[in-house]
């Protein structure tokens, strides 16, 4: 945790950072047994066997706010990411232990907002479950951070994130343009209470899991500026 400034130069460098210890053993089980609690039938929750996921997730678990944003994390966000920094997206992914899930590799393009409005640079736009994306200017995407936090060990055999390092600087990257002669792969292994820091356009993916062991993560996204002012980040949170 102490040499922040490092994980600021690999973020900009690389794309991503992974930092241990963020939370202790006894914050991630406060935060499990609020997960353990909450009622599942909610629209914005997504169930089948190989993924539970909430979306809106700070919006739709309250209670959960104040075990995430411990000492260590907002220490984080001030210095890695800057004073303004607000969130913007969550999501809570549980990846069960028969979860078979694969995703190939991507980048982040879109940003949740709180409604459909045409405005230049804005677009495609998708709606799922009454809640709008849309990809905004590239200078919006650029200035996202995303914060993973890892409730379960996570390595290349129940699904940790794969990366291809300094993607992010490239700009809109189609996964089927890799030329891998020149790139290279990264396995983002993170320790139970550890996060993993990365820039939404850095092309990510994950394998299955083949270990029966599960993971559970927690997505915040995080950014600085104000969208047009016909249009809201639908999560907006200080």
């Amino acid at each position: 945790m102490l040499n922040l400034q490092h994980h600021k130069n690999q973020i900009a460098d690389k794309g991503f950072s992974l930092i241990d210890n963020v939370f202790s053993t006894e914050e991630i089980e406060k935060i499990s047994l609020v997960l353990q609690e909450i009622d599942t039938s909610k629209e914005t929750f997504r169930k089948s066997e190989d993924l539970f996921a909430i979306r809106q997730f700070l919006k739709e678990i309250p209670e959960v706010r104040d075990f995430i944003f411990n000492e260590n994390l907002k220490t984080i966000i001030k210095e890695i990411f800057g004073e303004k920094y607000f969130a913007v997206k969550s999501i809570y992914f549980d990846k069960p232990e028969k979860s078979n899930w694969y995703v190939a590799y991507h980048q982040d393009l879109t940003i949740s907002v709180d409604k459909k409005v045409e405005l230049e640079n804005f677009g495609p736009w998708t709606t799922k479950q009454n809640q709008f994306a849309v990809q905004p200017p590239l200078p919006i995407l650029e200035n996202i951070f995303t914060i993973r936090i890892h409730l379960d060990d996570t390595d290349e055999k129940n699904g940790a994130l794969k990366v291809v390092p300094k993607s992010h600087a490239k700009g809109i990257y189609r996964p089927e343009t890799i030329d891998w002669d020149v790139e290279t792969e990264n396995i983002c292994n993170v320790e139970k209470g550890g996060v993993m820091i990365m820039k939404p356009l850095l092309l990510h993916g994950s394998n299955r899991t083949t270990n029966g062991k599960k993971r559970r993560v927690i997505h915040i996204e995080f950014s600085n500026k104000e969208l047009p002012e016909e249009l809201q980040w639908s999560e907006r949170m200080n």
